[in-house]
């Protein structure tokens, strides 16, 4: 298996350290959430090939996590519930929200270090979709939720994604900053420096390589994608 990148949402710093201890033994790179918002935080803004999720986290659950990453976000990196809440009611709760496995604690590493290999390589089989959005040569896969732009591959996190996904469907037209923090962040959006922190990251993605600039500000009412000054 190539190098992977992985997240634990987790609050046990033991279990955590020996997570971290296995898996770095073979070369993967580990990140760490000691909660649920801070891991929803590192799962929207960077790019992992799993995560690793308890259920019971200080403030938002497990469970709040999974859901709000595949609903709100559309988040496709493998989710694997590992949790000592083992009755069959927990498992359908956590498949239903979304989690690709579950495993009940405590769970040898290797067994789990398998379950997590089968879940990146499901994942990078998965058939590709049609469901294709596309802007004067900017495509977003929506199955895939690959990005190119002229045939060149685009790395975006999860946030900076759905904003690209709002702007190019209703491109060329003007996207408002309230609509865009609404889509994101419900009716509890942040202050705007952090809109227009992302806005930022997703410019520099998709216009600092090119000639053509596409993501244009809009003064005093929002964001659009247009060939046009």
């Amino acid at each position: 298996m190539n190098r992977l990148n992985i997240l634990v949402i987790e609050d046990n710093s033991a279990l955590v350290a020996n997570l971290f201890d296995y898996f770095e033994s073979f070369g993967h790179i580990m990140d760490a959430a000691p909660d649920g918002l801070t891991g929803l935080h590192l799962a929207t803004n960077n790019q992992y090939d799993a995560i690793i999720l308890d259920i019971m986290l200080p403030g938002m659950g497990g469970i709040e996590v999974c859901n709000r990453l595949r609903n709100e976000f559309k988040c496709k990196i493998p989710i694997l519930l590992l949790t000592a809440k083992g009755t069959l009611r927990d498992k359908l709760e956590g498949f239903d929200t979304g989690a690709d496995d579950y495993v009940v604690k405590p769970v040898e590493l290797p067994e789990l270090q398998r379950r997590i290999y089968a879940l990146v390589k499901r994942n990078s089989n998965a058939q590709v979709g049609t469901n294709i959005q596309a802007y004067q040569g900017l495509t977003l896969d929506m199955d895939t939720l690959e990005i190119t732009r002229d045939e060149q591959k685009i790395q975006l996190n999860p946030i900076c994604r759905k904003i690209l996904e709002i702007l190019i469907v209703n491109a060329p037209n003007v996207v408002t900053k309230q609509k865009l923090e609404t889509e994101i962040w419900g009716d509890s959006p942040p202050d705007q420096d952090i809109l227009r922190t992302h806005i930022y990251s997703l410019r520099k993605a998709i216009d600092k390589p090119f000639s053509t600039p596409l993501l244009k500000t809009v003064q005093r009412t929002g964001y659009r994608l247009s060939k046009d000054d």
